[in-house]
């Protein structure tokens, strides 16, 4: 079982920048994909980075390309997201997700989830 938190959420200006963390116990995260998501009251949950268990391959969601970057650290258990250049169109909770198998950008092959964490862009 693996146990995972986000933290670093808040509220920031438009053009702000936040950096989120997902820190993971109960299993070492180092053979897990894993993936930020957010939803928007009243939408559905989108994918917005993933990144591989190595780090070597990531992606990125069109709307956050250029402006928000993953990465992982396996020896602190803890994943990142670096977010720049924030819009209120970014305001949503945010989760972060494992699974111990491949890169996906699917929300339901996740096996994990935090409980994610609020950010709000304010115009």
């Amino acid at each position: 079982q693996v146990q995972l938190v986000e933290s670093g959420g808040g509220l920031v200006q438009t053009g702000g920048s936040l950096r989120l963390s997902c820190a993971a116990s109960g299993r070492t995260l180092r053979s897990y994909a894993m993936g930020w998501f957010r939803q928007a009251p009243g939408k559905e949950r989108e994918v917005v980075a993933a990144i591989s268990w190595s780090g070597g391959v990531t992606y990125y969601a069109d709307s956050v390309k250029g402006r928000f970057t993953i990465s992982r650290d396996n020896a602190k258990n803890t994943m990142y997201l670096q977010m720049n250049s924030l819009k209120p169109e970014d305001t949503a909770v945010y989760y972060c997700a494992a699974r111990a198998s491949g890169i996906t950008v699917v929300a339901g092959q996740y096996d994990f989830w935090g409980q994610g964490t609020q950010v709000t862009v304010s115009s």
